[in-house]
């Protein structure tokens, strides 16, 4: 057993020795093969190389491009080709980049040196621009002096007095007016006395003196220091006589009107005004001493009247209470039911206490020394022309209620709505004039004038020796038909021989009259001291111009110009515009105005034009057509004898060669398209400056960059936002023309500067781009307003339109307010307002410009005009405006102007060139 074990030992540690000397021989071959066989093999090659000579190496480095004969290397080949074609590119860059900026560094350096000669050559060639301007204005201040405003002189406050005339009832201006205390610059400073500091104010009407004491504050002559007054105005009427104030005696009057603190012995340089409020008013002046003092009273006998001196003036209907234009009726059609009528009694005959002798024929009667009374004859006539049918006519003799009136005058029959019932039937209306020839003027006749202006009757005034309200200064001829009582027997012929044109002149006039003068209390009492301001020639005041409250803005950067508006070619549209902006001149006529125009302007509507604007109050309009229309004493270019194509495009011309315009651009909360537009300015010649009306009362956002336009562009603050703001006087528009333009309008300039220059040869017009008509609705018996193309046009649309700036004032001022309010109601109509108001006072249509009918800017945001309820509201308007004015003031036009030569280039040796057809 235990060999057995120990054989096995002996057994197994056989194997065992020879798995170690395995191990160690594998171990060293591994070891020869992982290190000696490489190093054989690697000598081995190489020596098979070296024996086949170099074209027979295969593993070695080959020359030149060998190794890229391989496919399997071809793309890498390439590659590097390719870097290395580029390296050496981008090489031979940085060398020439480096040769580039060594000579633009030495050109900076000339540059600099450039820059420092040329500083010098600026700095004396502002030296010769200033000197040049400095000699320019020297010249121009020889030879165009600029005009403004004299100065202000003011009376002494220590009166010297006048010599005594002769008699009171000679008096005359020259005589009884103390001239020193009115200087013609003195603004003509009128003192009113207050009505309670004199004894009789409490016998005064109290309506009239409630009246008159509101006029007196709207008066822009009143003022409150009576050392430096022109005229002192006392109401001494209508006084009411009661048991607990009679009325005073003459002699106590006298006593008190003395007693007046600046009466000054004589009362020169006073005015007592009497306003009468019934058709009966006592003439208690008559056997009053009035001295030096003037009377302005409805009822004068021809012993009392001072001719050119005391005023006969109309009599105070609407006390307090303003006319209502919806109540006046319509001035068409122009033959009314009646041919004339008249309604009277009389209250005392002259032929029963002068003579009883039976009548005499006109000439028997006109020989005669006693004053002839032909009321008789009037009734007779005047029933035969009733009884003849010829014409239908109204005339009663007889009343159930007379009125209280003057002995030998007719009565007036009835309560006024019923008198202004029959007048608005009638074409004419009879005034018979008192039979007493003494009685030259009278409340009554003075009511009955009133009454048959304001609903549009016609007066016919019987009676040469009858006075009208303010006869030497409105010619009543274009009004009123003047016909003396012999001529009772041709009344009915004369009458029928007026054509319609005529009638609806003198009943436009007639309007224009009772609006101006008699209307309303303020104009009453305005009428009063312009007539007296009139007769001593002291130019009135200007109107006030509507002062702009400026929004500050920012300016951004400097405009470019649309290509689409400015690119005109060679054509010049004007020149540049080196100097700052020219204001048009102001005051051209200080004085002459005053004694070529007064009696013309006087008697007709309110001309276009006019060197001093102003108030409703101040009825003389002096017109400055004619100096606007000739000469101004500007020498024409070229001698006179016309110029070139090249000439006529690149100045003006005319009598005004030097003119501008402002634009006046109304917006609202549309701040883009505002920049915009603006934006398009930029570059227009003739342009003054840019006033932006914002009609919003958010101001403009903080951040918003204004273009530079090189103009001043003013934004102006409204109170409200109003469509009337587009038409306000700003007192920062300094020109004569405007351009009204929408914010989304999109014009040429071209077409701006064409329209400029047709405004310029029709200044009292519109001139724009857009027309519009008005039509007769058949069915309706009304207005329409039709925006469709036609070859016929009523109307000229104000979002893109040049008109005079007087417009503006008559406008905001002088137009009727229930004009402005609707306007404000529907937020819409005000051009056609304008056009309303321009074609009423010229009788003239307005003048379109250029075949464009449409000027919205694409892509702007919709305006009001596109609103469904656009159209309907402009009906109305229409209709509405047709009933404040008492007819239709659109005229009709197929006249059109259309640039023709404006734009061709004429040879430089033609001598004549014709702008438009």
């Amino acid at each position: 057993m235990m060999q057995r074990n120990g054989g096995g030992v002996g057994a197994g540690g056989q194997p065992w020795v020879l798995r170690r000397v395995r191990l160690t021989w594998l171990s060293f071959m591994l070891f020869f093969i992982l290190v000696f066989f490489p190093l054989i093999a690697h000598y081995y090659l190489t020596t098979i190389d070296e024996a086949g000579g170099p074209d027979k190496r295969i593993f070695g480095p080959r020359p030149g491009g060998e190794l890229c004969e391989a496919k399997h290397v071809q793309d890498l080949c390439r590659i590097r080709e390719s870097v290395s074609e580029e390296l050496l590119q981008l090489e031979a860059k940085r060398q020439e980049l480096n040769g580039e900026i060594v000579r633009l560094n030495l050109r900076i350096e000339a540059c600099k040196r450039s820059i420092d000669s040329a500083k010098q050559d600026l700095l004396q060639l502002k030296n010769v621009i200033s000197q040049t301007e400095h000699s320019y204005k020297e010249l121009m201040a020889q030879n165009q002096p600029k005009l403004s405003l004299p100065v202000r002189l003011l009376p002494d406050k220590d009166d010297p007095g006048l010599p005594p005339p002769k008699s009171a009832h000679v008096c005359r201006l020259r005589s009884c007016f103390d001239y020193a205390r009115c200087p013609l610059t003195s603004g003509f400073p009128v003192y009113v006395y207050d009505t309670a500091s004199y004894p009789w104010g409490e016998s005064l009407d109290p309506l009239v003196r409630q009246a008159f004491a509101t006029s007196v504050k709207s008066s822009i002559y009143v003022t409150d220091n009576p050392r430096i007054a022109c005229l002192y105005v006392v109401l001494v009427g209508e006084l009411q006589e009661s048991p607990s104030s009679p009325l005073p005696a003459p002699s106590a009057l006298e006593k008190q009107l003395k007693a007046l603190p600046y009466w000054r012995s004589d009362g020169h340089n006073h005015l007592l005004v009497h306003l009468s409020r019934k058709s009966m008013t006592q003439n208690f002046l008559y056997n009053v001493s009035t001295g030096r003092a003037a009377v302005a009273q409805s009822t004068f006998l021809e012993q009392q009247y001072r001719e050119g001196f005391d005023l006969v003036v109309s009599p105070l209907v609407h006390a307090l209470s303003e006319p209502n234009f919806l109540e006046v009726p319509p001035q068409v059609p122009v033959k009314r039911k009646y041919l004339f009528t008249f309604q009277g009694e009389r209250v005392e005959s002259l032929r029963s206490s002068l003579q009883k002798e039976p009548p005499q024929s006109f000439e028997e009667e006109m020989e005669g020394d006693p004053p002839a009374d032909y009321d008789d004859r009037i009734i007779g006539t005047l029933k035969a022309v009733q009884d003849s049918n010829l014409d239908q006519v109204l005339v009663e003799f007889t009343c159930k209620s007379p009125r209280p009136s003057l002995p030998t005058e007719w009565a007036m029959c009835g309560e006024r709505e019923e008198r202004l019932e029959v007048l608005k039937a009638s074409t004419f209306a009879l005034v018979i004039s008192p039979g007493d020839g003494q009685l030259m003027a009278s409340a009554g006749n003075g009511m009955r004038l009133f009454e048959a202006l304001e609903v549009g009757a016609i007066p016919v005034v019987l009676g040469d020796h009858a006075r009208l309200p303010y006869h030497q200064l409105i010619q009543w001829s274009e009004a009123a038909i003047m016909v003396p009582k012999p001529r009772i027997t041709e009344l009915h012929f004369l009458l029928r021989s007026l054509s319609d044109n005529d009638l609806l002149a003198m009943r436009r006039q007639g309007r224009f009259l009772w609006e101006t003068y008699f209307s309303t209390s303020e104009n009453v009492l305005g009428t009063i001291l312009a007539s007296v301001r009139t007769r001593i020639q002291v130019p009135p005041t200007p109107i006030r111009e509507e002062p702009a409250q400026e929004i500050p803005h920012k300016v951004g950067k400097m405009a470019g110009t649309d290509a689409n508006l400015a690119d005109n070619g060679d054509l010049d549209l004007g020149p540049v515009e080196t100097e700052p902006p020219y204001a048009s001149p102001r005051f051209l006529r200080n004085f002459t105005y005053t004694a070529s125009d007064t009696y013309q302007t006087w008697n007709r509507a309110p001309g276009p034009f006019h060197l001093f604007p102003h108030t409703p109050l101040d009825p003389v309009l002096p017109s400055e057509a004619k100096f606007l229309g000739s000469g101004t004493g500007f020498r024409p270019i070229s001698g006179g004898t016309g110029g070139s194509g090249k000439e006529f495009q690149a100045a003006l011309g005319g009598n005004v060669p030097r003119e501008q315009f402002t634009v006046v651009m109304l917006t609202y909360e549309r701040e883009e398209v505002l920049m915009n537009s603006l934006e398009r300015l930029n570059g227009l010649p003739y342009l003054n400056k840019v006033v932006v009306v914002w009609n919003s009362p958010k101001p403009p956002s903080d951040d918003l960059l204004w273009p530079d336009i090189g103009l001043p562009i003013v934004v102006v603050r409204t109170e409200k936002n109003s469509l009337n703001n587009r038409f306000l006087p700003w007192d920062v528009v300094e020109t004569e023309a405007i351009l009204s333009i929408d914010d989304d309008a999109h014009l040429r300039h071209d077409e701006i500067m064409f329209g400029f220059r047709v405004w310029r040869e029709a200044r009292d017009r519109i001139v724009g781009f857009p027309g519009r008509f008005h039509a007769w609705d058949v069915n309706h018996q009304s207005w329409l307003y039709n925006s469709n193309y036609s070859c016929e046009l009523s109307m000229v649309l104000t979002g893109a339109a040049f008109f005079h700036k007087y417009y503006a004032y008559l406008y905001s001022y002088v137009m009727p307010q229930a004009i402005r309010d609707m306007v404000d109601e529907y937020i819409n109509c005000e051009d056609i307002a304008m056009n309303f108001l321009v074609s009423h006072i010229t009788r003239k249509p307005p003048i379109k410009v250029t075949s464009r009918w449409t000027f919205r800017c694409p892509g702007c945001p919709q305006a009001l005009s596109h609103d469904d309820s656009h159209f309907h509201e402009r009906h109305k308007c229409i209709n509405f405006f047709v009933k404040v004015y008492g007819y239709m003031p659109l005229l009709y036009t197929q006249f059109r102007v259309d640039s023709v030569l404006f734009k061709t280039r004429l040879p430089h040796d033609k001598t004549k060139c014709f702008k438009f057809i």
